[in-house]
């Protein structure tokens, strides 16, 4: 890999940590479309979707835990709802993983780029159900959980752009939600790293310094610059209007998986 790549990494790992702690997204609805490009430019060309998917979870394991005790400090997780989400998120992105192993890169990319600008339009909108309900019980979220958990694996992403609106709608205040995000997605990326590694693993078509579908030159440079710059976007969100940032954000993910639209469509 390139030092120009390296240093593009470097610069997009600290929007994407900005954004884990800032807004509880992970931020790899960033890091995958830049990890695409990198590998891409880098010269490879076989399973690159999928190892944007496993390396971007494999970077916010470090990120995600650099961003929840941050939230910590401040007395925003709410740790017994993490409890309750935690078993069957891991499980559905257990299983996304195996199931994303058996599908070609190109599918991927496409779910990929549908729900970027499916998460941006709702975004941009401030389209959310109006807060009108409790959290359900076991069952319900379970299969709350399960559902995260399998898209999540399927995006590369912490879970924030669907935990958060959901607890939103269950009455839980946004900045609380965002701090039990963050904490929700330490076991995604977990479980999602993990999970990449065991179904890429032992494909002679890779390229070297892989772990199954995670590629570790790149999760070293992101590990290092995420783990600084989350716990400032956690510390900027008890300061900051959320609700405009996630405008702007939206804009970038609009941008960004217009990028991947028109390499998919060429």
């Amino acid at each position: 890999m390139s030092a120009l790549m390296l240093l593009a990494l470097a610069g997009m790992g600290v929007v994407a940590g900005l954004l884990a702690g800032l807004l509880g997204v992970g931020g790899g609805l960033v890091l995958v479309p830049v990890l695409v490009w990198v590998m891409e430019g880098s010269g490879m060309h076989a399973h690159v979707q999928h190892m944007a998917l496993g390396t971007s979870l494999a970077v916010m394991v470090f990120t995600s835990f650099s961003s929840v005790r941050a939230h910590h400090r401040h007395g925003a997780v709410d740790w017994a709802i993490v409890r309750r989400f935690a078993p069957a998120i891991v499980l559905g992105t257990l299983l996304g993983t195996q199931l994303a192993g058996l599908l070609p890169s190109r599918e991927l990319r496409w779910f990929f780029i549908v729900y970027a600008y499916l998460i941006a339009a709702q975004m941009l909108l401030d389209a959310k159900p109006k807060a009108s309900r409790t959290l359900p019980g076991a069952v319900g979220l379970g299969g709350v959980g399960l559902g995260i958990g399998v898209v999540s694996s399927f995006v590369g992403i912490g879970g924030g752009s669907m935990s958060v609106p959901f607890m939103s709608w269950c009455n839980i205040p946004l900045k609380r939600a965002i701090a039990t995000s963050a904490a929700l997605g330490w076991p995604i990326a977990f479980s999602g790293a993990l999970g990449y590694m065991a179904s890429g693993w032992g494909r002679g078509d890779l390229p070297a310094y892989t772990v199954g579908f995670v590629y570790l030159p790149a999760v070293a440079t992101l590990c290092l610059i995420t783990m600084a710059t989350a716990p400032m976007g956690a510390r900027l969100a008890h300061r900051l209007p959320v609700a405009k940032l996630k405008k702007l954000f939206a804009l970038l993910m609009v941008v960004m998986a217009s990028q991947l639209l028109i390499k998919a469509l060429a």
